[in-house]
């Protein structure tokens, strides 16, 4: 997982802010797919939470094995997911919000482009 951070960091008094964290997200090495990933928040004061954007456009499908919670919303486009390990097929359009459980492996997939914001449950401390 990467631990890029993405976006123009601001804080005021207790509450934080990241702006245009969707723009310029990193390249994943995965061959022949085209997906893209940022971290804008990234255990912020020692939290165990992390945030930012997903990018998939049109190309071979990535497949991701999930060692943490994660929450997704849909912000732009359409993913199409399958939970490898039952077959099941979940269409998710903008504004949907999707859960992964820790052990899901998903295969994820547009037919065009999509983009999601994700919350997860993990810790990039040693």
């Amino acid at each position: 997982m990467t631990t890029t951070l993405s976006g123009t960091m601001s804080k005021g008094g207790s509450i934080h802010k990241v702006e245009n964290g969707f723009l310029d997200l990193p390249k994943m090495d995965e061959e022949g797919c085209e997906a893209f990933i940022g971290d804008s928040y990234a255990n912020p004061e020692g939290s165990s939470m992390c945030s930012g954007f997903f990018e998939l456009k049109a190309s071979e499908p990535l497949i991701y094995e999930y060692t943490y919670d994660e929450m997704k919303l849909v912000v732009q486009g359409e993913f199409i997911l399958t939970d490898m390990a039952t077959g099941a097929v979940t269409h998710a359009k903008e504004r949907d919000i999707l859960f992964f459980p820790k052990g899901t492996t998903v295969k994820f997939e547009t037919p065009d482009y999509a983009l999601g914001y994700f919350t997860g449950d993990r810790t990039f401390a040693p």
